[in-house]
């Protein structure tokens, strides 16, 4: 049975803006809602290396191997420092419609989002820790039930991922006629997405 703590806190968990909540903002703000719907399942979609390693027990290989998890750390660092050289790069007046969202296949968004939390080692030790917390004392098959408690963690990153990437969506027109606050948005986002990065080199293996 599902606990209502476990649906609470990983509510509370999920809406905790995050890299993953700051690319898919960021996807809806300057491409669009089609956009932000595939950040949003990229991101999701990305959860799932995390949580399996965690389930099967591979997320001890990062928590006691300092080589494996500084590896995974800095590969995710330098993919975040590309985002954001990227979105500064790229910084300007945006149009309105989905001329952007059409010439960026959404099929790479998706696979920005995906490598974002694939990229973060910290997801797998998280999930190592946060799941067996729900799991009935007597649970006869704990690896199934960490499945599902993992499967609706995921279900809840979808919607509220989808929630943060539609609002964004709605304010775009906002801002959409001014190239010198569109600009200065997108430098905002780069900043940020260099500062999680350099936040993530900064991280410690738990």
């Amino acid at each position: 049975m599902i606990s209502v703590e476990f649906l609470i806190t990983s509510l509370v968990v999920v809406l905790i803006p995050g890299t993953g909540v700051l690319y898919t903002v960021a996807s809806g703000l300057f491409m669009g809602w089609r956009a932000a719907i595939a950040a949003a399942i990229g991101c999701t979609i990305g959860i799932v290396p995390s949580l399996l390693a965690s389930v099967f027990g591979v997320a001890l290989i990062f928590h006691t191997s300092a080589l494996a998890f500084q590896i995974i750390k800095y590969v995710g660092v330098i993919y975040l420092l590309y985002l954001a050289w990227s979105m500064w790069r790229s910084s300007g007046a945006l149009q309105l419609g989905e001329k952007k969202a059409e010439q960026q296949s959404m099929v790479s968004v998706a696979i920005r989002g995906c490598l974002i939390n694939i990229l973060n080692p910290k997801l797998s030790v998280f999930f190592l820790a946060f799941l067996p917390q729900f799991l009935p004392s007597q649970a006869n098959q704990p690896v199934e039930q960490m499945v599902i408690l993992g499967g609706i963690f995921m279900l809840m990153t979808l919607l509220v991922f989808i929630l943060y990437g539609m609002l964004a969506n709605s304010v775009r027109e906002y801002i959409i006629h001014s190239e010198k606050i569109s600009e200065v948005i997108q430098k905002v986002f780069a900043g940020s997405f260099a500062a999680l990065g350099l936040k993530l080199a900064l991280t410690e293996k738990a």
